[in-house]
């Protein structure tokens, strides 16, 4: 069942970012983690609305505002904000909610409140047209 496409219109993910993914020193993974992780949120904005997995087109003002670590933990959403014809443009955000704190034991973590804001971006995909 599909819902007809609104500006306003909100998916979130959430999800751990494991050790595996880890490139760079304290355990720092790269930004295309973020990215992968919009192209998510689209895909699932895309189904809701459309019926379609749809294809992104593409991103425009990315902002990588703060680290994300392996053990973290992950929000991700995106903001249905124009919708026309075939192209969905979306604003996305990735928020650390939850992170590691290997000081207090290998396995410790901790619910940030507030998150952190980590990645920021506007994306268009476009999907079929309508029959």
């Amino acid at each position: 069942m599909t819902t007809t496409p609104e500006a306003g219109l909100t998916v979130t993910h959430r999800r751990y970012v494991p050790y595996s993914h880890a490139h760079y020193a304290g355990n720092l993974v790269d930004g295309a983690y973020s990215l992968a992780a919009f192209g998510d949120v689209a895909t699932e904005m895309c189904i809701r609305t459309d019926g379609d997995e749809g294809l992104f087109a593409s991103y425009s003002d990315v902002q990588f505002r703060a680290p994300v670590r392996a053990g973290d933990v992950i929000e991700i959403e995106a903001r249905l904000v124009r919708v026309g014809s075939r192209s969905r443009e979306m604003d996305f955000v990735v928020r650390v909610v939850g992170r590691g704190a290997p000081e207090r034991g290998e396995s410790a973590a901790d619910l940030l409140e507030p998150a952190i804001l980590a990645t920021t971006a506007r994306g268009v995909v476009v999907v079929p047209a309508r029959g």
